[in-house]
């Protein structure tokens, strides 16, 4: 049976983005059960995946991590952090890993280490795909074992069950790999045997932070605390309050459905879901349910590189050039094609402009019933080799400076650029190869836990 309440703390809605010290402090005296912080996305795409680089610096994680590693320890409440390092894969966690050490040392710390690896072999993948066993998440095409081969790295986003076997383990920090945000926040309320639906729903609030607050964002802290009908959430800060409007819209953030949302756990139910403001800053929910899966899946992440990227940004107040980029886009990309025929490898390049003021954000015509005062115009190519990419942006932009259209009076050029140089090499493009689900019969056999004494 469950103790009557449990309280824990998200510390915000992204480890590195920030959060107020004073807060920590404050919310270490309401006594938190846990600390935990997500620490990963695939919001800023599949290049950090396949890079196995991070999307957030590690002085920033450092500073998010110290604070809040120091105050748990000084509590010996657990600390969890989900999906370490960006994109959650090995080099994602060795990194992680190593910052924590760092930390540990400075202060003198001795704790009890979990680690929980997400990546997974592409052989269970291959025989899972034989099996049948995988199906699109989302609308994304069939996967072939061709696309699973191409990956750099290969992820499956874990549920509760590998971090709820960390803690029993004895576990005072928890780091997990690519990982479900709410796994983070329920597994430890679960496994004190709180309403799974509950802690699901909460978790789900509070996997943001702050965001569900108003004014929101998502580098500050939040208090949750569980009850065996109820939980009720509150935000650290005096000044922020947490709305029944607010937390409701929060329980929808990235979801296709207003009713549920779903996760290796089960659909949780929010149909019956009540939000009551229990004081003039925070509101109690209840009435959620869950519904277990018929069959458990893990949603497996693999990116793959693509090529290489260079862009130039420009930008136009001419109202000749903006009523005819159409034409002169046309005409560039024959042009550019044209000129590169002779180089090997010229068949691979990939150009493409996105018109900001215009249709930059859509990529589709804007039904306007005037054209704007100014267009910015970014040309991105994408080729084999970075020398590939490199030429053809160049051809695209100087064309494109001095592409000639209907009406045209001046011999000036047609853009201003805000750069010199004004070509600039992105590096490696990547794209999600593998973005499905696998059915799985043992979620914890799939992700191992490993322990180790710091500071022993």
């Amino acid at each position: 049976m469950p103790t009557d309440e449990l309280t824990y703390l998200s510390l915000c809605g992204m480890l590195g983005y920030g959060y107020p010290e004073e807060n920590l402090q404050r919310a270490m005296q309401a006594n938190p059960a846990f600390i935990a912080a997500d620490n990963g996305s695939t919001d800023p795409g599949p290049y950090y995946l396949g890079s196995g680089t991070g999307f957030v610096r590690p002085e920033q994680i450092r500073r998010d991590l110290e604070l809040a590693l120091v105050a748990a320890r000084q509590a010996n409440i657990p600390l969890i952090i989900g999906s370490a390092g960006g994109a959650g894969a090995a080099p994602h966690l060795a990194a992680f890993r190593k910052i924590l050490l760092e930390i540990a040392q400075c202060h003198g710390l001795r704790f009890r280490l979990a680690t929980i690896p997400a990546d997974v072999d592409k052989a269970d993948v291959l025989q899972a795909l034989d099996a049948g066993r995988i199906s699109p998440c989302g609308p994304v095409p069939p996967l072939t074992a061709e696309r699973v081969r191409s990956c750099s790295h290969l992820v499956g986003q874990m549920g509760t069950g590998p971090i709820i076997q960390a803690l029993r383990g004895g576990a005072d920090v928890v780091v997990v790999g690519r990982c479900c945000d709410t796994a983070i926040f329920a597994a430890l309320p679960m496994m004190r045997g709180f309403d799974p639906a509950l802690a699901m729903h909460s978790a789900k609030i509070a996997e943001c932070g702050t965001l569900c607050a108003t004014p929101g964002g998502a580098n500050d802290s939040l208090l949750i605390t569980l009850r065996r009908d109820s939980f009720t959430v509150r935000p650290v800060a005096p000044e922020k309050r947490c709305l029944p409007r607010t937390v409701a819209a929060h329980s929808l953030y990235e979801q296709p459905s207003p009713h549920e949302f779903i996760e290796p756990e089960g659909t949780v139910d929010l149909r019956d879901a009540t939000f009551t403001a229990e004081d003039k800053r925070s509101v109690r929910v209840s009435g959620t349910r869950l519904i277990p899966p018929d069959v458990h899946t893990v949603k497996l992440e693999g990116a793959t590189r693509v090529g290489y990227r260079s862009i130039t940004l420009a930008g136009t107040r001419d109202p000749g050039v903006i009523a005819n980029l159409d034409t002169i886009e046309q005409a560039v990309r024959t042009k550019t094609r044209a000129m590169m025929t002779h180089m090997p490898g010229a068949d691979s390049v990939r150009l493409r402009f996105l018109r900001y003021g215009l249709d930059g954000v859509s990529e589709q015509a804007a039904k306007l019933s005037s054209l704007p005062q100014e267009v910015g115009l970014l040309i991105d190519a994408v080729a084999d080799t970075p020398e590939l990419a490199d030429t053809a942006v160049s051809l695209a932009r100087s064309t494109a400076l001095h592409q000639p259209f209907d009406g045209r009076k001046t011999t000036a050029g047609n853009l201003a650029f805000p750069f010199s140089p004004s070509d600039f090499r992105g590096g490696e493009v990547y794209e999600f190869a593998v973005y499905h689900l696998m059915e799985v019969q043992d979620e914890v056999a799939l992700f191992p836990v490993h322990f180790e004494e710091v500071g022993s």
